[in-house]
């Protein structure tokens, strides 16, 4: 069993080591909060995705359906459709 180039002994040793530090009853209660903090940063992720999505959606529904995306001419002060390669001309030769 490794993680990485860590060995068997390294994480034990690692495992002692913050053992002695934190104490056995303090592990615990650090290990709770940090699955607290877990937990909260992927809800308020969650809820930013969430609220994104919903504005994405609210946008596409109330988006008015003008001339120009219906294939007439463009209102005023909208830049012209680009032309499709079908409008183009064909391309000259310069060389036989």
């Amino acid at each position: 069993m490794g993680f990485g180039n860590l060995g068997f002994g390294e994480i034990m040793i690692i495992l002692l080591i913050v053992l002695l530090l934190f104490g056995a009853k303090r592990i615990p209660e650090i290990a709770g909060s940090m699955g607290k903090g877990i937990r909260e940063f992927k809800r308020s992720v969650n809820d930013v995705d969430r609220s994104i999505r919903e504005e994405v959606r609210e946008s596409r529904i109330e988006e008015p359906r003008t001339p120009d995306r219906l294939g007439g001419a463009p209102r005023e002060g909208t830049a012209a459709r680009a032309p499709d390669d079908a409008d183009r001309p064909a391309p000259k030769r310069l060389l036989n």
